[in-house]
């Protein structure tokens, strides 16, 4: 059976884990590796840890702090941020990360996802998708990079397509306009990605209810669920929300 996950991400900046809006404006909540722990041990299906600064700062990725996040956790971790090569890939693979996300430099090179899927196997490929509306492209979704601060006038339907063309395993569509708003995920951009290819979509960006979970389930199509605020600070249990979503007829693991 595919089960819907409720995915946690861990933002990290600097080896702290952080939250903001709009992928601005961030604050220190705690440390990722005590969150990671909390998380598995409170019934979480995976954990997403987001390095949120290392592109930006053209550097790699903080091995020490998601080797601290991978001691406290008994549940598969994906880790994206400044991902640049396949060497990169094969370090945090060799550590015990199950998955890799790659945003910018797929990119700035998308052969870099077919190299990496034909080494690692699609599977421990994840697109990470950051998007904007836009007018300037026929969906309405354009690809932004760096964080979510420069716009590369790709449609990210079309993008979304190519990356699973390439071999991606998986997609995390990300809205900059909804992100750390609490007031629920981008549903018709999440829609038209999950829509348009036959690989998981991760919705991401935006969930302040249990009602915007279910949402980009059945009116988004995704297949998983990412969170971050709604879980760091509180607002609802991981029970809560398998509870919500099992409610609504969506099969969760248990």
């Amino acid at each position: 059976m595919n089960y819907t996950h409720v995915i946690p991400c861990l933002d990290v900046k600097n080896g702290k884990l952080v939250k903001g809006v709009n992928f601005v404006e961030l604050k220190d909540v705690g440390d990722p590796a005590e969150s990671a722990a909390a998380y598995s041990a409170a019934g979480a299906d995976e954990l997403v840890f987001l390095d949120i600064t290392a592109t930006v700062e053209n550097r790699d990725t903080i091995r020490d702090a998601v080797k601290r996040t991978l001691e406290r956790c008994s549940i598969p971790l994906t880790v994206g941020g400044g991902i640049r090569s396949t060497s990169d890939i094969e370090a945090l693979l060799e550590i015990g990360v199950a998955k890799v996300g790659i945003n910018t430099a797929a990119v700035k090179n998308p052969e870099l996802i077919r190299e990496a899927a034909s080494a690692f196997g699609g599977e421990k490929i994840v697109v990470a998708i950051d998007t904007k509306s836009s007018k300037t492209v026929s969906s309405g979704f354009e690809v932004v990079v760096n964080a979510g601060t420069k716009p590369t006038g790709i449609d990210a339907v079309e993008w979304a397509k190519k990356m699973e063309d390439f071999g991606a395993g998986a997609l995390l569509p990300t809205s900059m306009d909804a992100d750390g708003t609490l007031n629920g995920y981008d549903i018709p951009m999440t829609k038209a990605i999950a829509g348009a290819v036959g690989i998981p979509v991760t919705a991401s960006g935006g969930a302040g209810k249990l009602e915007h979970l279910s949402q980009a389930i059945i009116e988004g199509l995704a297949r998983h669920v990412l969170v971050a605020s709604i879980a760091h600070f509180g607002t609802f249990s991981v029970a809560q929300m398998k509870e919500h979503l099992a409610a609504k007829g969506i099969a969760v693991k248990k």
